[in-house]
Order: C-alpha cells, then structure tokens, then sequence
C-alpha cells in the first residue's frame, strides 16, 4: 500500500519537528516547510494527502494558503488540519468555515495528533466497489466522493460528503451531535462540537434551497428531513 505523503507548514521548527517525527514513526511520507508561500508552492507541485497547517507564519498565513489552495484545482481537494493556539478559538471558526477539516489545539500530544491524521485519511479515502446512492434531489457516488444536486456537480470536502451521506442514509432518524461527530470526525467530546456545527453551517450554504431537508433536532442533533 502506497505511504500517504504528509506536508506540514509550521514557522515554530521544534513544533514542525515534533509532529514530523510522530508522523514518520507511523510510517508517513512527510516533508517540511517553515514559509507559507514556500508551503502553498511545494501543495500546489506534490499535492499530499493531507496538509497540516499553522494559522501564524511569514509571508503568507494560514488561511490565505487555504484560500489559495481552494482557488487552485489542483490542490483544492486537499484535506487540511489547522494548528492553533489555545485562546484563539475565532480563528478556529473561521478555518473551518474557510474549508478546514479539522484543527488541532497547541499544545496537543502527539497521540491526539495521529488519531486525527488518521481520522481525515480516512475521510478521503474512497472505499472501491461502492455504489451511487440517491436521496431526492441528491447524488452520491461513493467511489469518487462526488456529489450532485439536481443531476449538477457540487465541490463538498470529503467530511462534508460523508456527513449528508450518513445523514441521508440515516433520514428520519435524528443522529445525536456525539454519534456524528465519532461517526465523521473520530472523536465525541463536547469541546469539538463546534466543529459539526461549522461545517454544517458550511454544508448548508452549499446545497442553497435543498438545505432546508437538514433540520436542526433541538438538544440532540440533526436529521435530514424524510420524503414523502
């Protein structure tokens, strides 16, 4: 099985080489860059399967390399975790708003650090063999993690597409916020709450008319709406 290639861009090297070493002792492909302009260049030419992030670097911060990536076709499907630090919890909104998968708290251990890396591969792993699966005006194709809305392409992250996919498979039924997030993210604390919260905000502007099959079940969760 090929070796996932891991990029990092963090301007603090002890913390790069930290998480770099974790990451090659789990048997990751990792490379190092200290700039955010040099680690938005060295995305965009190896395109990784997964980018991990700091919000403060020179030249170019975190989430103008996220933007830029989302701009660029042949990065925006990248996954990426955020770093950040522990009071700033705006800036965490705003990363996963912008497209982030996942963040990840300075301080942080370093098995906190690989079961999240984890978590998002497996996101982005297609499972071969899978089918389409269809529900109203959506369209899965689970090989490729594509979707459609009304027969139109529609750019999801990967979270994004297996969380209205669980959601659908799941219609009718409302799915407790802990259930989803060790069901998507791998993790059920309340801390991370606001991370399904975000990206369904996220997911939502995305389908436009059709969000309103997501409904918000008060003191438990979400649904998506059954069709008659």
């Amino acid at each position: 099985m090929p070796t996932h290639q891991i990029i990092i861009v963090e301007d603090e090297v002890d913390i790069a080489e930290l998480i770099a070493f974790n990451l090659k002792r789990s048997g990751y492909q990792v490379e190092m860059y200290h700039d955010g302009a040099e680690g938005l260049q060295a995305i965009i030419t190896q395109q990784p399967d997964l980018v991990v992030l700091d919000l403060m670097l020179p030249s170019m911060d975190g989430f103008r390399v996220l933007k830029e990536m989302q701009r660029d076709p042949r990065s925006n499907a990248i996954p990426v975790m955020m770093l950040t630090a522990k009071g700033q919890i705006d800036d965490r909104i705003r990363g996963l708003e912008s497209g982030a998968d996942d963040y990840l708290t300075k301080p942080f251990s370093p098995k906190e650090l690989l079961l999240r890396v984890q978590a998002i591969l497996k996101r982005n792993t297609p499972t071969p063999g899978s089918v389409l699966f269809s529900f109203g005006p959506f369209r899965f194709d689970k090989n490729n993690l594509t979707f459609y809305l009304n027969d139109e392409l529609v750019d999801l992250t990967a979270t994004e597409f297996k969380l209205l996919l669980f959601l659908c498979q799941r219609a009718g039924q409302p799915q407790n916020r802990h259930d989803l997030l060790k069901a998507i993210w791998g993790y059920s604390d309340d801390v991370h709450s606001r991370t399904l919260d975000t990206h369904m905000k996220r997911l939502r502007q995305k389908l436009g008319n059709s969000s309103c099959l997501i409904e918000t079940v008060r003191g438990i969760g979400y649904q998506v709406r059954e069709i008659e």
